[in-house]
């Protein structure tokens, strides 16, 4: 299953785990790090792989790093993180615990029901001296320091590596260590570059267990077509909560993935199946400019995070967005699609009496350079205030105003801006 979708990159040994894995009732555990207080759709890609770990009959564990959240994990990294305080950690991995409820399946009364952890609640508790003693003295400073986040950063002299981000490994190899012992936690998954700690961690295993079953699967760090890391737009990353990213622009990054991305984008993120996976992709090769596949993406994936109301309410500001219709949006909604468009901010008393006639209006926005090019609109019925047409003579009034604030001006069928009005 997941060779087919893509999301396979390596494994610690193959044959010995397909024959560990025959058997349902397995216990595998992923680590997210708790830098926010939120997932982005990067870590939703691990997320995932636990999701069909789940419903494979084995059940999955989301570790949380509330201990190593405070060390910092280097892979990936050129300077040194920002240290959290405990507070700020503690905070953040209670968000992300939210966020994992709405991917996997924590019922208790389920024979697989995914289980939350958090490492402080064991790393918390080991005095230094038992950490060098007991576990620092199976590890090799010569193999530490030829992980790649190790050696990068050593010849960077401008940077170098602490102490602190240096022992990372230490901890993450501990913590499948404990895992093993308290839950019967077998194998750990990951993307690719925490392969190096998924060794450690099946070492120190079978230093205490003999050659003891431990496995560890990794994931491909994946990026789009044309390269670029998975999540990441001109606002920043696309983030698992409202507060973060909000359910009409979720929806649109997915509805925006390109042509050469979606098939990709299915198999990875998508919890359907491999028939449904191909059919879609089928008929949307067939009429690609209906963009079938990622409306279907963009649906599933919108209800997952954020309800199946949310995807109705995005799909209506959609339609509106198309058809100018936006009179009826809410005002919550009305900021959200109009987050990214042009604005400005009015007098709210130049809509009283006679109003503001919008050919001294449009110059002061994007939509027309000069009062002549405003004529010129107007006079062709090219604007728009809030969806209806209007021409040379309009003037804005308090009527007019959306939600007691804004008015939407739009040329032709694409350019809007957004008056505020104080």
């Amino acid at each position: 299953e997941l060779e087919w979708r893509g999301l396979l990159y390596q494994t610690t040994s193959d044959e010995p785990l397909r024959k560990h894995l025959a058997s349902p009732g397995r216990v595998a555990y992923c680590g997210f790090d708790p830098t926010a207080d939120s997932l982005t759709i990067g870590h939703m890609l691990q997320a995932t792989l636990l999701r069909h770990w789940q419903r494979c009959g084995h059940k999955p564990i989301a570790l949380i790093g509330g201990a190593t959240g405070m060390i910092g994990d280097p892979s990936g990294k050129d300077a040194e993180r920002q240290l959290l305080t405990r507070e700020q950690v503690e905070h953040n991995v209670a968000g992300i615990q939210r966020v994992l409820e709405k991917l996997l399946d924590f019922d208790s009364s389920n024979p697989n029901a995914a289980v939350a952890v958090n490492n402080h609640d064991w790393l918390g508790g080991i005095s230094f001296i038992d950490m060098l003693r007991d576990v620092g003295k199976h590890f090799s400073v010569n193999v530490m320091m030829q992980k790649d986040s190790v050696r990068d950063r050593l010849q960077n002299r401008e940077q170098g590596i602490s102490y602190t981000e240096f022992s990372y490994q230490i901890l993450q190899a501990y913590d499948f260590l404990h895992l093993r012992r308290e839950m019967n936690c077998t194998v750990q998954t990951a993307g690719s570059d925490q392969y190096g700690n998924i060794v450690a961690g099946i070492d120190l295993i079978r230093r205490e267990f003999g050659q003891e079953e431990a496995f560890g699967i990794t994931s491909p760090l994946v990026t789009t077509a044309d390269g670029k890391k998975i999540g990441k737009t001109e606002r920043g990353a696309v983030w698992l909560t409202a507060d973060r990213t909000s359910p009409y622009a979720f929806y649109q990054y997915w509805i925006n993935v390109t042509d050469q991305d979606v098939a990709s984008f299915l198999k990875w993120y998508s919890m359907k199946s491999r028939e449904e996976i191909e059919g879609i992709i089928e008929q949307h090769r067939g009429a690609p400019h209906e963009r079938h596949a990622q409306r279907e993406l963009a649906r599933e994936m919108t209800g997952v995070i954020h309800g199946d109301d949310a995807v109705t309410q995005v799909e209506q500001a959609s339609k509106a967005l198309f058809s100018g219709d936006v009179r009826t949006l809410s005002e919550e909604m009305l900021r959200d699609v109009f987050a990214d468009v042009p604005h400005s901010e009015h007098d709210k008393a130049g809509l009283d009496g006679d109003g503001m006639p919008l050919v001294d209006l449009l110059p002061e926005t994007t939509l027309a350079k000069s009062k002549r090019e405003a004529r010129e609109f107007l006079g062709n019925g090219a604007v728009s205030v809030n969806g209806s047409k209007v021409d040379l003579d309009t003037s804005l009034r308090t009527e007019d105003l959306l939600h007691g604030h804004t008015i939407l001006l739009r040329r032709g069928k694409k350019n809007w801006h957004a008056t505020r009005w104080r």
